[in-house]
C-alpha cells in the first residue's frame, strides 16, 4: 500500500494544457499537504538503473581499506566515500547505520562555479562506476528541472524561474549502503528522523518498507514506491524560500525486523541544490497577514554550510 500520492511527469511533458495543469495541481497539493510524491515518467531507464545498482554493490563490496582510500579529508564529505557512522541527524550524537558515496556537479571549465566545487573522485578499481554515476546524475537532474518548473507554476512564478538556479547547482547523487545489522544497535537507526537540506530530493530505491514519512499530525507512514517510480520530497531550502507553503517533511529509514537484520539495503537519493549565491529569502507572494515571514534571509551556500556542521560532516 502506497501512502503517498503518485504523479506522472508525462502529464507535465505532454502538449495538452489540461494534462500539464493536472500535474501542476497534483504535485503542488501533495507538496503543500505532506511534502512527498511518487513520480512515474522520469528520465531514468531500466538498463541505467540496473547498471547503477550493480556498480554501487561492487563498490561497497570492496575491502574497507580500499573504500577508505577514497575518503577525502577537508571537503565535508562532498565527494567520494563517507564511512559508516560518520553522519548523524541534527541534534543526535549517534551516527546513522550507513556508508555512502557522493557524486557532485559536472561543470564546464569556464563556469563561474568550477573553482567552487571539489573534483569528482574516480574509482580506479571499477572502470564503469563513474561513467554510470555521471549518466544517472544527469538524468535525475533533468527530471528535477521539470519538477521545479511545475512547482514554479504552482507558486505563481514564471515556469523557468528555477532554471538558472538549478544550472550548475551544487547537487549531490548519494548512493547509500545500509549494511547488515550484526548486533543490537542501541539508539541508532539506519537514518534518524531528519529533513533534507536542499530544494528537492529525488530518491531511487524506496521499494519495500523502511522509508517513513511523518505527517503533519505526527503519524509515521510508510513511503513505498513502485519499481518504476522515484520518491520526490521537498527540502528545507525550498520550504524556506516558499515561507513553508511547500512543506519539508521529516522522514527516517528505520531498521528492518530482526529476521531481516542480515540483509543490506541500498538507496540512491539525488539532492537537488541550487547555486550557492541563490537567495533563499521568502518569496513575497508566499507572505501575507495569515502567513507572516517565518525565516531570516540567507543564501543557499551559507545555509548549506550551517547544516553540514549540524550533521557532523564539517568540524568547526
Amino acid at each position: 500500500m502506497q501512502n503517498i500520492p503518485s504523479v506522472d511527469l508525462r502529464d507535465f511533458l505532454s502538449d495538452e494544457p489540461k494534462r500539464k495543469q493536472k500535474f501542476v495541481n497534483e504535485i503542488g497539493s501533495a507538496f503543500e499537504d505532506i511534502g512527498f510524491v511518487a513520480l512515474k515518467g522520469h528520465f531514468l531507464n531500466d538498463q541505467l538503473v540496473d547498471e547503477l545498482y550493480g556498480e554501487i554493490r561492487n563498490f561497497f563490496s570492496l575491502p574497507l581499506e580500499t573504500k577508505h582510500s577514497y575518503e577525502i579529508p577537508g571537503i565535508g564529505g562532498q565527494r567520494g566515500y563517507v564511512s559508516f557512522g560518520t553522519e548523524h541527524a541534527k541534534g543526535r550524537k549517534e551516527g546513522d547505520l550507513k556508508e555512502f558515496w557522493h557524486f557532485g556537479q559536472y561543470v564546464s571549465e569556464d563556469s563561474k562555479y568550477a573553482s567552487e566545487y571539489p573534483e569528482n573522485v574516480e574509482v580506479k578499481e571499477l572502470p564503469r562506476f563513474n561513467v554510470v554515476g555521471k549518466e544517472a546524475y544527469q538524468m535525475l537532474e533533468k527530471t528535477g528541472v521539470y519538477v521545479l518548473r511545475a512547482l514554479a507554476l504552482h507558486l505563481g512564478l514564471d515556469e523557468f524561474y528555477f532554471d538558472n538556479f538549478a544550472k550548475d547547482g551544487n547537487s549531490i547523487l548519494r548512493p547509500i549502503h545500509y549494511p547488515p545489522i550484526t548486533s543490537e544497535p542501541a539508539n541508532a537507526i539506519r537514518a534518524a528522523a531528519h529533513g533534507d537540506i536542499n530544494l528537492i530530493t529525488l530518491l531511487m530505491g524506496a521499494q519495500g518498507k523502511g522509508l517513513q514519512v511523518q505527517t503533519h499530525e505526527g503519524e509515521w507512514i510508510d513511503a513505498i514506491a513502485e519499481p518504476d517510480e522515484l520518491v520526490i520530497n521537498v527540502g528545507d531550502m525550498l520550504s524556506r524560500h516558499t515561507n513553508n507553503k511547500l512543506k519539508s517533511t521529516i522522514h527516517q529509514v528505520v531498521n528492518p525486523p530482526r529476521e531481516l537484520w542480515g540483509t543490506s539495503r541500498y538507496s540512491i537519493p539525488f539532492f537537488m541544490h541550487p547555486v550557492s549565491d541563490m537567495k533563499l529569502d521568502c518569496l513575497e507572494n508566499c507572505i501575507d497577514e495569515e502567513n507572516p515571514k517565518k525565516f531570516e534571509d540567507i543564501t543557499a551556500g551559507a545555509y548549506l554550510y550551517e547544516r553540514l556542521v549540524d550533521l557532523g560532516l564539517i568540524k568547526k
